[in-house]
């Protein structure tokens, strides 16, 4: 039960690695004019997007200035993201997969 609650946990912070990777992406093609945000289809998936990773990313921006225009946060969330799921997860559950069992 405790390795299930792990993957379960684990899975649900690479979806969110994912979805901050792919705003990144997007941002940068919307600045470039290759995505254009006036298609409903495009603003839709774009907003969807941003309303998915603005709660993951605020309390980033709030405390990180941006350098030269360039919004850094993302960069800390992942590197967060990857040590929480990489090292802080398996570290917390250890004891409860001992404790429960595989």
């Amino acid at each position: 039960m405790g390795l299930f609650i792990l993957f379960v946990l684990q899975s649900i912070i690479t979806v969110m690695i994912w979805v901050i990777i792919i705003s990144a992406i997007l941002s940068w093609l919307v600045a470039f004019n290759v995505v254009n945000l006036r298609n409903p289809t495009a603003y839709r998936i774009a907003s969807m997007i941003e309303a998915l990773t603005r709660p993951l990313l605020s309390p980033f921006q709030r405390v990180i200035p941006t350098l030269g225009g360039i919004d850094v946060s993302p960069i800390v969330a992942l590197i967060l993201l990857v040590g929480i799921r990489n090292y802080l997860l398996p570290w917390i559950f250890r004891p409860i997969v001992a404790a429960l069992g595989g």
